[in-house]
């Protein structure tokens, strides 16, 4: 077996599938900057479906700010049993005259990390992966240019990431 071999029949069994049917999504979705926001939620929704994922199994909270998110994707990840597969998280952060930017930004996607970094072995067995899309920028045009613009979709990506992650932890811990 030549190494190309081994290293992609590693990568297969070492992947999630992009299969969504029958998976239970959760979305939390910040409102403050607007279209940006509402491109993101749209691309995951259509995104989420495409890959086979119903709309019923599609839950939607709407937040006012970024801030906001991870106390809401907190309380989504809880509840044994586990309710959702994954947990995507969408937002946009632009870098402004004052200094919210790094208060926001920062703080947000730290709280994300240590929800997902779990601190018990036994809650890690039933979190679900949090999925990070919360845009941050320096201006609204570079939000609009990576919502579906010249720079991708984040939203489209998020939903591929959510199914792929779910997928990848259930072949995880099915194998326990």
């Amino acid at each position: 077996m030549i190494v190309t071999d081994w290293i992609d029949s590693v990568t297969a069994l070492s992947q999630g599938s992009l299969e969504g049917t029958g998976l239970k999504i959760a979305i939390v979705v910040s409102r403050f900057s607007g279209e940006p926001c509402q491109r993101l939620l749209d691309g995951s929704l259509e995104r989420l479906m495409e890959l086979g994922t119903s709309q019923q199994d599609i839950d939607v909270t709407s937040v006012p700010g970024a801030f906001e998110i991870p106390i809401v994707a907190t309380e989504l990840s809880r509840g044994r049993p586990r309710k959702y597969d994954a947990i995507i998280t969408l937002g946009c952060v632009i870098r402004g005259e004052t200094p919210h930017f790094d208060f926001v930004a920062g703080p947000c996607a730290d709280a994300l990390m240590k929800l997902q970094s779990c601190e018990s072995p036994s809650t890690a067995l039933q979190q679900p992966p949090i999925i990070f899309g919360i845009l941050t920028t320096d201006d609204r045009a570079q939000a609009l240019a990576r919502s579906g613009g010249d720079r991708g979709h984040k939203g489209r990506e998020c939903a591929e990431s959510a199914i792929e992650m779910a997928q990848l932890l259930k072949k995880i811990r099915s194998s326990r």
